[in-house]
């Protein structure tokens, strides 16, 4: 019996409730082709675990330790399952810890207490009856996990922080088993390592996150045609850079291809937080563009619910999945260079069956730069004076396995085009989001030597061993 089969034989024997899944089984292919990226489900464990509480995830880490101290099994980290960063959630031949049962949410003063296992969506309705809301995901179905260990933008982004800023207590389970609080009362290092550092630390299974007053909103979507595109970068550059730009808006620009379409299309994504009955002023540059498609215009009052279903209904589901990118400062003329870039790299690959792919631009305003400071600190290394900065996701959705390597190499190509002409600019930022990076980028090192070395020395100090760069390969590690 080999080193697998015996921590497997170990968790069976320790947790007798048909909590071990074994490859084959029914409950096995579900939980395994349940993930955001078909990609990710092509990678086949040999067992998915799935503990009830943070006790079990402690007991699992004591049963495995003997067989994954020495590195001979490895076992990977599944929250939401959303990022589709390959192998970051899942592991060949080893055991996927599923944190999908711990659920529970918890409203408290002024933060909402919330199991590893939840949606950000159940969260959101937990909170409106309240008049409450907080920094989470976009899309409903987004796991709690992945952006509040990475950073990652909210609807309230501009006015709240950084996802990860918004998080107080992190409850994580360490290497040793031991269950411990980071949150600026103690374990302080590890809070200001865990907004940002990924799953390099332990398993985080609850999240304690700040909650603020919040009422109805007025956002949705606009779709246009490409020759409107250059206007819209100057109106989201201006807006960026105006002295007295308002922190109540959230802006997301994006140009691509839809097979169902045909051809080259825009999306304006918008979302003002503030209760109104008509379309604010502050919008009317990227709503007002003509000739735009108006069956799929979608602006009106709504309310925080109502906005993450609605992109939950954006997204796409158990296709092949890639997510790469970059950040530079906010200038027209790098952004529209990486317009063009991205626009012509597409036709070879425009064939390709089920494609849905777009370049998606997602502003970093000072104002929420600003916020990291007030909320006691990241590791993401970004600083307000280098502001205001512009994310450029490179996502693409399709259907077959045949076509992954000419879409990655096509889209690989392409992000590099992008940070070279931004890097002849002057406008390159080296910051890259760790829930947007593709497998070959390297969101921590991005973060600077300084903010590296500290997570390092965060590592040594909490997970001495190493069990979590050793024995959990997935994701973004620390040592290399």
């Amino acid at each position: 019996m080999n080193s697998s089969s015996q921590a497997i034989t170990a968790l069976q024997k320790a947790f007798p409730d048909n909590q071990t899944f074994l490859r084959g089984s029914p409950e096995f292919d579900e939980l395994n082709g349940s993930y955001l990226s078909a990609i990710e489900g092509d990678i086949i464990p040999a067992a998915i675990f799935r503990p009830k509480d943070k006790h079990e995830v402690s007991k699992f880490l004591h049963i495995t330790q003997p067989y994954t101290s020495n590195g001979d099994v490895k076992f990977a980290v599944r929250g939401g399952g959303q990022q589709p960063t390959h192998a970051c959630a899942n592991i060949q031949d080893g055991i996927t810890l599923d944190l999908g049962m711990l659920t529970g949410i918890e409203i408290r003063d002024s933060s909402v207490s919330i199991a590893a296992g939840e949606r950000w969506g159940a969260v959101y309705e937990r909170l409106l009856p309240l008049g409450l809301a907080t920094s989470g995901s976009r899309s409903g179905k987004g796991g709690i996990g992945g952006l509040s260990l990475a950073g990652g933008l909210s609807f309230f982004s501009t006015r709240e922080g950084f996802i990860a800023d918004n998080v107080i207590n992190y409850e994580i389970v360490l290497a040793s088993g031991d269950i411990v609080n980071a949150n600026k009362h103690e374990n302080t290092d590890l809070l200001i390592a865990l907004r940002g550092g990924g799953n390099n630390f332990g398993v985080v299974t609850r999240y304690d996150v700040r909650t603020f007053k919040q009422g109805p909103l007025w956002g949705g979507s606009v779709y246009y045609f490409t020759p409107s595109f250059p206007s819209q970068l100057e109106a989201l550059v201006t807006e960026l850079k105006k002295p007295n730009a308002t922190a109540e808006t959230h802006l997301m620009l994006s140009i691509g291809y839809a097979a169902q379409f045909g051809q080259t299309m825009c999306q304006n994504q918008l979302y003002y937080t503030q209760e109104t009955e008509t379309n604010p002023p502050v919008l009317e540059p990227f709503t007002n563009i003509q000739p735009q498609i108006d069956a799929l215009y979608s602006m009106r009052k709504l309310n925080v619910v109502d906005a993450a279903t609605e992109q939950t209904g954006d997204a796409m589901e158990r296709q092949r999945t890639s997510y790469m990118n970059t950040v530079i400062r906010a200038d027209v003329d790098a952004l529209q260079a990486a317009a063009d870039i991205y626009t012509a790299a597409l036709e070879p690959i425009k064939t390709v069956e089920g494609l849905v792919c777009s370049l998606t631009l997602q502003p970093y305003p000072v104002s929420l730069l600003k916020k990291t400071a007030e909320a006691g600190g990241n590791s993401l290394g970004l600083d307000p004076a280098n502001g205001p900065l512009v994310s450029i996701l490179l996502l693409t959705y399709w259907k077959n396995r045949s076509d992954d390597e000419q879409v990655f190499q096509v889209m690989n190509s392409t992000l590099q085009k992008i940070k070279n002409d931004s890097r002849v600019r002057n406008q390159t930022v080296k910051y890259e989001f760790m829930s947007y990076a593709a497998s070959f980028q390297d969101p921590i090192d991005s973060y600077g030597a300084e903010n590296k070395i500290k997570l390092q020395d965060v590592s040594k100090k909490y997970d001495p061993k190493g069990l979590f760069q050793k024995a959990v390969r997935g994701g973004f590690k620390l040592f290399t």
